[in-house]
């Protein structure tokens, strides 16, 4: 059995791309798209019918803003005839500071799939673990609207996203990684890893406090941080690295464990925005990581918004 097949004995495979052919290939359960990914779907010239449509059904006299929510949530229809599970698509990244904005983007694609006749259960929103964007989050579930709390660095975050009960966290293995090795001058085996240390630490928390929200570590950068991080909720994969672990015949086990996390001897903590604020800006990485992945998702956004532009003439 390959390792892809054994991974999914024990953890959710999600695909991170906006590639519709990788998902076909290896049938994922879930997908998740952000900016970045969208903005390269969108330079494909397969999917030039796919901008067309958004700024028909926007109207001609729509602002962008409402247009890339149309492409947004085409593309999230198109994966969700290929997933069986669900779909995360992000809120605009520039609204990462902005509680009452978020909510009402949120709002606006959750009403565009509906529109299209998908329930709210088959989509995730996703959101920047912000103090704002985590509060927004809250809301947000109690309409039933789940949401992914992406841009994930720290334990702090972590904690308060599992207080306001969201419905799952993107903890951002890679980047944590990138950070210290950039930070140390030093390479990690994987069982050393950064960021693999860091979800292994919010996974056994939320387990041994029985916290409903769902752990699916995101942004790798090679398949033995997977490997260390089996037994996860769920992982989210890169097409590339699905392919690595496809070809792989090595035995893969279970590493995190949700009986054995109970049995860990941890205490329980809590924050408000005072105490939130000071943990983020105390740990440097996650506060450098967070704001620069804010940055390079506007900014994928705004190269979005001028293409749909460059294409209405």
């Amino acid at each position: 059995m390959n390792q892809l097949d054994q991974l999914k004995q024990f953890t959710t495979v999600v695909a991170d791309t906006g590639d519709f052919a990788s998902m076909k290939q290896f049938a994922p359960r879930d997908a998740t798209t952000n900016p970045s990914l969208i903005l390269k779907a969108a330079t494909v010239p397969a999917n030039a019918a796919l901008l067309d449509k958004a700024l028909k059904d926007a109207g001609s006299g729509a602002d962008l803003g409402h247009v890339i929510d149309q492409l947004l949530v085409l593309f999230g229809l198109e994966i969700l005839k290929i997933v069986p599970g669900r779909v995360s698509t992000e809120v605009d990244a520039r609204l990462s500071f902005d509680r009452d904005g978020s909510i009402a983007k949120a709002r606006a694609i959750i009403g565009l799939y509906e529109k299209a006749g998908i329930p709210r259960e088959r989509v995730l929103i996703k959101l920047a673990s912000t103090w704002e964007g985590i509060k927004a989050a809250e809301l947000l579930q109690r309409e039933k609207i789940n949401c992914n709390l992406t841009l994930l660095f720290s334990f702090a975050q972590a904690v308060a996203c599992a207080e306001a009960k969201v419905q799952l966290i993107s903890p951002f293995v890679g980047r944590i990684l990138d950070w210290y090795k950039k930070s140390t001058g030093k390479d990690y085996a994987p069982a050393e890893d950064p960021g693999v240390k860091s979800v292994t630490e919010i996974y056994g928390y939320y387990k041994k406090f029985g916290y409903a929200t769902e752990v699916m570590g995101a942004s790798f950068r090679n398949t033995g941080e997977i490997v260390e991080l089996a037994g996860c909720d769920l992982l989210t994969i890169s097409p590339q690295l699905l392919g690595e672990l496809k070809a792989s015949e090595a035995p893969l086990a279970r590493k995190l464990d949700p009986a054995a996390a109970r049995n860990a001897e941890v205490k329980k903590v809590s924050f408000d925005e005072k105490s939130f604020r000071f943990a983020l800006n105390e740990d440097a990485m996650a506060t450098e990581k967070t704001a620069e992945g804010i940055r390079t998702f506007s900014a994928d956004i705004v190269k979005l918004e001028q293409l749909l532009a460059q294409k209405r003439g």
